[in-house]
Formats: C-alpha cells, sequence, structure tokens
C-alpha cells in the first residue's frame, strides 16, 4: 500500500483535531466543570468514535451522502438541535460541588455518538478518506486513516481539557464559572453557522 501521502494525512489530521470545533469546546468546558480525570471518557469516546465513523466512511459512507442528498440535511439538523441543547447544558452546569449534584460529564457512549451527528467531524471523515485513503486499498486503508486520527486526535483534544482545568483553578467564584459557561455555550452556539450556510 502507497503511504507517500501519510505526512500530509498526519499534518491533515493534527490541523483538524486542534483547531476549535463543537468536541474542543466541550471538552474544555468538561475540563473546567469535572476535572482531567472526569472528561476522560467524554475524549475517548471521541476519538474512538471518529476513528469508527471514518472507518465507515472508507467503506462507503461518503457514496451515501451523495446518493442520498436528504441524508446530509437530516444530519445538519439533528446537529443543530443537539449542538442547541449542549449549550444550554454547559450554561447550567454548576461547580462540582455546586447545587446541581446530577450534573455529569459526557460518558464515552454519548461522545461517540455525537460524531455522527457533529458536522465538522462528519467533513473531517469524509475529506480525510477522500484525500489520504490509498486508491485501491480497500478496509486496510479505511483502517489506516481512521487508526491515524484515533492516534492523534486525542493528544490533540486533551490540550483543551487541560486548559479547561487550568481555568478551573481561576473560576472558583460561581459567578466566574457561570461567565465562563454561558461564554462557551455562546461559541458552542456559533459553531452552527457553518451549518445554516451549507458549509464545511
Amino acid at each position: 500500500m502507497d503511504l507517500s501521502a501519510l505526512p500530509y494525512l498526519v499534518s491533515f489530521a493534527i490541523v483538524s483535531s486542534i483547531t476549535p470545533g463543537p468536541n474542543n469546546l466541550m471538552v474544555m468546558a468538561s475540563g473546567a466543570n469535572f476535572g482531567l480525570r472526569r472528561t476522560l471518557p467524554h475524549m475517548l469516546g471521541i476519538s474512538g468514535g471518529f476513528a469508527i465513523m471514518a472507518f465507515l466512511a472508507g467503506l462507503g459512507l461518503a457514496r451515501l451522502f451523495d446518493a442520498l442528498p436528504w441524508a446530509e440535511i437530516a444530519m445538519k439538523g439533528l446537529a443543530a438541535a443537539f449542538l442547541l441543547y449542549l449549550a444550554w447544558k454547559i450554561a447550567n452546569a454548576a461547580a462540582p460541588k455546586g447545587a446541581n449534584s446530577n450534573a455529569r460529564p459526557m460518558t464515552f457512549l454519548q461522545a461517540a455518538a455525537f460524531q455522527w451527528v457533529n458536522p465538522k467531524a462528519v467533513y473531517m471523515a469524509i475529506t480525510a478518506i477522500t484525500a489520504y485513503m490509498p486508491d485501491g486499498s480497500g478496509a486496510f486503508g479505511a483502517a489506516y486513516v481512521a487508526v491515524t486520527f484515533a492516534v492523534l486526535n486525542l493528544p490533540c483534544i486533551s490540550v483543551w481539557a487541560v486548559a479547561g482545568m487550568r481555568m478551573r483553578q481561576l473560576l472558583t467564584r460561581p459567578r466566574y464559572l457561570r461567565a465562563f459557561n454561558w461564554t462557551m455555550a455562546g461559541l458552542l452556539v456559533l459553531t452552527l453557522i457553518p451549518i445554516l450556510r451549507a458549509e464545511i
């Protein structure tokens, strides 16, 4: 199998994984509200869920969107609704010792499932498969792209979780934490703009 495109795949994986998007904003908010250890399942769910989606994209998910345009529209609608719900949850999150004792970080399965309605993740997967999967490599090539992303994605999103955890030390006053959470919720809502404009 021709691996000459590997350096470009690595660059694309790092840049697309570390730049702001729904996953990174949620991980940062989770790090600030729950700490790094409790955010770890969320982070692993992102990396694992994306790897599975990239692998399936290599097996034909991109062709599915071409054949069924309504599926992409439905995905965008679900994404918009779910991102608004997540923004509301982030905005109303309480400190770990606060009154809202039912607050919980996102689980592994929830984070993995979210990748399927996260437009940035879907387009990342389709772009990676289209541009960097070796021709004629089949399932092995799809796995090669998926594993590359899985290995590189986790360190990238960890940067955001650690940043959130560091900010947690500055957010000891409830009003500061509330302002941070509302800011993160607002930024998450702004990630809807590409969806509404039907762009990547």
